[in-house]
């Protein structure tokens, strides 16, 4: 428990540090640019008010028209279509900010149905992610045994460099279709499609807002949501990946790498099935350790193999007796 109180204190020095560092700096690389900003438009704003005899207020309701014309431009946000990418948006958690609701009704619908759908679409994005990953150990590991590998078996850094490549394929893919539809430039497309997929959605590059896209392009507005849904689900895998990796990076002798990667040290329970260097034991009482401090969030078998693959190795003919209880232990050490 004092490990488990100090980690969590140092995990949170680190955050404030790097919080502290990561300010200091967008300070020191954007600070100067708003200034300069700031004065430049300043200035053309003093002389287009000048120039056309505009005051004040007039000047803050031409600002105020333009403001909430901007989305129009995409055409009608509450439409059907418009409405999907909207709700798309919320349980993804992106939320762009370019369109909001504005009536009662509407902001207190978009509460209840975010308070359903956020976690829905966290546990669908979680579970898409720990099945690519699953398929992903399967092939690195067909993959090792093809290559004739002596280990075979899929590691947490197999599939970290699997997602990662993954990763990288969506968001390239997706910034060359966003740099040809939006007209923007590579660069930014891509930053639009990295602060999209890890739901960082500030909003200054919003997709499908030109030329009526979501009423005159069906096609462009269905690429653009598959590709959103592909790249959460390919980076839900990812962030799963790291997870595990930190909650597995004890120093003490929890879950350290070595072990994941030595299924022989462990017993594995699966139901009835009793295996240690894939053969069933017999009559001995394994020790089990408490589960707080080994969590998987991985339902992958980047671990090691399961007892049933052991048993498909070399022991299929093996039926273990029937118990009294079944009990479902991932890994328990002897």
């Amino acid at each position: 428990m004092a490990r488990k109180n100090v980690r969590t204190l140092t995990l949170v020095g680190c955050t404030f540090t790097y919080l502290l560092i990561g300010a200091a700096v967008f300070d020191a690389l954007e600070s100067n640019t708003e200034t300069k900003r700031w004065e430049f438009l300043s200035e053309v704003r003093r002389n287009m008010m000048r120039k056309y005899n505009i005051t004040q207020e007039d000047y803050r309701m031409l600002e105020i028209v333009i403001i909430e014309n901007k989305p129009l431009k995409a055409g009608p946000q509450w439409k059907f279509v418009g409405a999907f990418y909207f709700a798309t948006l919320v349980v993804s958690m992106i939320g762009y900010g370019h369109s909001t609701p504005v009536t009662r009704p509407g902001k207190a619908f978009c509460m209840a149905y975010g308070m359903v759908g956020i976690p829905l679409g966290l546990v669908m994005f979680q579970s898409i992610g720990e099945r690519l990953n699953k398929f992903a150990s399967v092939v690195i590991r067909r993959a090792k045994t093809y290559l004739r590998f002596q280990k075979t078996e899929a590691t947490q850094m197999n599939l970290m460099l699997a997602t990662a490549f993954l990763s990288s394929i969506i968001m390239t893919t997706g910034a060359a279709v966003f740099s040809r539809y939006e007209g923007w430039s590579y660069f930014d497309s891509f930053y639009y499609c990295f602060v999209t997929l890890t739901t960082i959605g500030f909003g200054d590059y919003v997709a499908l807002q030109n030329d009526h896209a979501l009423s005159t392009k069906p096609g462009y507005v269905t690429l653009s949501l598959v590709l959103i849904f592909i790249g959460l689900a390919v980076v839900a895998a990812s962030i799963n990946l790291l997870v595990l990796r930190f909650m597995t990076s004890d120093t003490g002798d929890d879950c350290s790498d070595d072990e994941l990667d030595e299924p022989s040290q462990f017993v594995m329970i699966d139901g009835d099935v009793v295996l240690m260097n894939g053969k069933p034991l017999a009559a001995q009482e394994p020790a089990v350790h408490d589960t707080d401090d080994c969590v998987s969030v991985c339902s992958c078998t980047c671990l090691g193999p399961t007892s049933s693959e052991l048993l498909e190795q070399g022991y299929q003919g093996y039926r273990p007796p029937p118990t009294s209880a079944s009990r479902r232990v991932k890994r328990v050490s002897v």
